[in-house]
Formats: structure tokens, C-alpha cells, sequence
């Protein structure tokens, strides 16, 4: 047979599962694993759901509407039932069996989709720390078998290798990847040390996932960041110089994206990662504002903000995608409602230096005012508040230099203890 010829895989087929609850936006809770099982690579060709508060303890469903499943599964053909919800392992376990089929919850499929995007060396350890750390407690009754469904989605396992079922050997990997982790927020911590150490404040592009935060740094630096309209295109930390109308520069860093119940396994491998959100001097919240469910969003990304201890940090808001929205003066009368917003098009360019503006006023607000006096043997941290900050009054004095200036609150902090250290010597003799 020829190359041209050869028969490609079929695509993995997927029946969905959600519970309808009152006063929850379940419709579009669904429309999104939708989305995230297009990102994997699966066809949906059918829904089942159900009206209940809250899920079943035995099969997340009720056992009639379990077994109802298996007969949706055969006249759709389906291969796989992606659960909207988090199901403990013996949800998962019991569910297969009635349902005559794998099962994935929407945390199994969003690791699934971190799997497959993951290139470097460290996203893909971060992503089997994450895939082990929600498959160890389902290992229990099966066997040697740690992937989840026999074929497709769920099957490549972390690192694409045969993973041990033995719960002993699964926790010494675990330990061993822990320690990778560790090494690599060390490795990250050096580097922003490093840019620290250059007098470069940074921004940390966050928000939904697939808002747009990789196309807004390649037009606001000219980079070529990896652009799919996917979710989570974007897994490691990308960082772009980009430079302001004063002269200023900054360092735009793009992160991660973030999502409705984003995993907590997610959240705990990816913290070397998402460290550089925390060290951000100034957030830049990009908003997809064509988005029918962007309250949503904007709500989910504050929440993952909040649980990294960010949602203080000095934040421009970005409506991004505002070329597609049709009702222009409802997005501004949305955007006014924030203390630092502006509309943006990353796509067109519009609005771009406008945003650089804010993010220069923010990252200016995000400096401290000093007045102290360094003494001489602590002039190396002169030059760092000339690198990092803005010097307001230099005057040479006796005991050192006297300093008024507007600098960042690491450099102050080094700064008060240098001057706090020169008067105790100074009592002392």
C-alpha cells in the first residue's frame, strides 16, 4: 500500500455525562468539555444527563440512569463517557462497570490534554507528577493496568511509558518527580533572581485559558510564542522583553492558562510555574470579551488568582478579541467598572498603547518611597535602586549617601536593613 493510502486512525469517540443542577450554569459547563475533548483529539456524538442536585455517591448517576448508558453507547458508537464533574475512584470504577466503557471526569481529560502539550523537559515532568497524583488512588482492582481505557485518550500515561501498578513503586516515582519539581522552581528561582538582579520589572500575562495571552506578547514584543486556537496551547513560562514610550522596559511573561475547577494536582505540580505569576510585579488579566460566558471567566481566573494569594497584585485589566464584539459600548461600559481596563484587539493591534500605558502607570505604583541614608560599605545596592527603581534625591553625606527614592519593595527592604545596620554601627563606636 502506498503512503497515500494508508489508513489514518479513527478519531476516538465520546459520550458526554453532566447533571442538570438549579441555578447552575451547567449548559455552559458542558459546552466547555465539549471544547476540552475537541482539544484531545475526540468526536462527541452524544449527551446524556440527568436532573439531580448533587451525584449519585455509587455512580455519580442514578444506577438506572447508569445502566441506560450502555445502551446510548452502542447506538452512538462510543468508545469512552467524559464526566462533567470530579468522580472519587470508586465513582469511576463503578461507572465503568454499568456503563460497559471507559470513563474519564473532567479532571482526567484536562491532565489528558497537559500530557499531549507538554514539549520541555519540564512541563512534562510537572504533568506526570499531576497524572500520578490523581491516578494513585485508582489503582485499586486493576490489576497491572494503570492506564485508564484500553486505547485513545487516557492510555499514553505519564511520559508515554507502562506505568507500575504496585502503589509502592507508583509512590517512589512520585517522590522522585516531587524532587525534579523542586529542583526546577530552584532553577526558575535563580532566574528571577538573575532578573531581578538587571533592574527588569516583570508582568505576568494571566487569564482564561485561550484568551489570547500568546498573541498579545507576540504583538506587544514581536516574539513567535506558539499560537492554536486550543485550549492550553500555552504550558511553560515564555518571557519577551518589551519596551515603553518613557524608555522603560519590562519582561511580559506568558502563563499558563486557567479554567473552571482548574485540577488542584494541576495547580500543586504546575507551582514552579505558576511562581512566576506570584513574583510578577504587576498581572495583565487578559479577558476573551467576545466570549458569551466572560463574567464567568473573568471569575474563574480570579479564584485560581486568589488561591496563588495574587488577587492584591497591581492588575491591568485587557479585553482582548474587542474586534469581535458587536456591542462596543456595553464592553466599555463593562470595562469602566474596573479600576485599570482597556479594550484590545492583540490580533488588529488596537488599544495596545493604551495597555502599555497602564501597565507603565501600574508598574510605577508598584514601587515604594524610601528616605534613608546607605552607608558606605552598602553602595552596591545603589546601583540596584538606579537599575530598578527611579532616584529622586542623591545627596553624599558623612555616614554614606543619602537616598530619596522609588523602588521596588525587595530593594527597599534591602535598603532599610542596610541603612538600619549603618546606624547600629555607627552607635556602637
Amino acid at each position: 500500500m502506498r503512503a497515500a493510502e494508508e489508513v489514518q486512525p479513527t478519531k476516538q469517540r465520546a459520550l458526554m455525562l453532566a447533571l442538570e443542577r438549579r441555578g447552575e450554569e451547567w449548559q455552559e459547563s458542558l459546552e466547555e468539555l465539549a471544547r476540552l475533548a475537541e482539544t484531545a483529539g475526540v468526536e462527541v456524538v452524544g449527551t446524556v444527563t440527568q436532573r439531580r442536585e448533587k451525584p449519585d455517591p455509587v455512580y455519580f448517576v442514578g444506577k438506572g440512569k447508569a445502566r441506560e448508558i450502555r445502551q446510548v453507547r452502542g447506538d452512538a458508537g462510543a468508545d469512552v463517557l467524559l464526566v462533567d464533574g470530579e468522580l472519587r475512584p470508586g465513582q469511576q470504577r463503578n461507572l465503568e462497570e454499568a456503563a460497559g466503557m471507559g470513563v474519564l471526569d473532567r479532571t482526567g481529560l484536562i491532565l489528558e490534554i497537559f500530557a499531549r502539550r507538554a514539549q520541555s523537559r519540564a512541563g512534562k515532568i510537572q504533568v506526570e507528577l499531576a497524572q500520578l497524583s490523581y491516578l494513585l488512588p485508582r489503582l485499586a482492582g486493576k490489576g497491572t493496568e494503570l492506564s485508564r481505557l484500553g486505547g485513545g485518550i487516557g492510555t499514553r500515561g505519564p511520559g508515554e511509558t507502562k506505568l507500575e501498578s504496585d502503589r509502592r513503586r507508583v509512590r517512589r516515582r512520585l517522590r522522585i518527580l516531587q524532587k525534579q519539581v523542586e529542583r526546577i522552581g530552584k532553577r526558575r528561582a535563580v532566574e528571577r533572581r538573575h532578573r531581578q538582579e538587571a533592574g527588569v520589572p516583570v508582568a505576568a500575562l494571566v487569564g482564561y485559558t485561550n484568551a489570547g495571552k500568546s498573541t498579545l506578547l507576540n504583538s506587544l514584543s514581536g516574539a513567535e510564542v506558539f499560537v492554536e486556537d486550543l485550549l492550553f496551547a500555552t504550558l511553560d513560562p515564555i518571557i519577551r522583553r518589551v519596551g515603553l514610550a518613557d524608555g522603560r522596559e519590562f519582561l511580559a511573561v506568558d502563563t499558563v492558562g486557567f479554567i473552571r475547577n482548574l485540577p488542584h494536582q494541576l495547580v500543586a505540580a504546575f507551582h514552579a510555574t505558576l511562581e512566576e505569576v506570584i513574583e510578577a510585579d504587576v498581572l495583565v488579566h487578559v479577558v476573551d470579551a467576545s466570549h458569551p460566558q466572560m463574567e464567568e471567566q473573568i471569575d474563574a481566573a480570579r479564584r485560581v488568582l486568589g488561591d496563588l494569594a495574587c488577587a492584591e497584585k497591581p492588575t491591568v485589566m485587557a479585553f482582548n478579541k474587542c474586534d469581535l464584539v458587536d456591542d462596543r459600548a456595553r464592553l466599555t461600559e463593562r470595562a469602566a467598572r474596573e479600576a485599570h481596563a482597556v479594550l484590545i484587539s492583540a490580533a488588529t493591534g488596537e488599544g495596545l498603547e493604551e495597555l502599555l500605558r497602564l501597565v507603565g502607570e501600574r508598574l510605577e505604583q508598584a514601587l515604594v518611597t524610601v528616605e534613608l541614608v546607605v552607608p558606605w560599605r552598602a553602595q552596591h545596592l545603589l546601583s540596584e535602586a538606579h537599575d530598578r527603581g527611579r532616584i529622586l534625591a542623591e545627596e553624599f553625606v558623612e555616614e554614606g549617601v543619602a537616598l530619596t527614592a522609588r523602588v521596588p519593595e525587595d530593594v527597599a527592604q534591602r535598603l532599610r536593613h542596610a541603612a538600619g545596620a549603618g546606624e547600629r554601627g555607627g552607635e556602637e563606636e
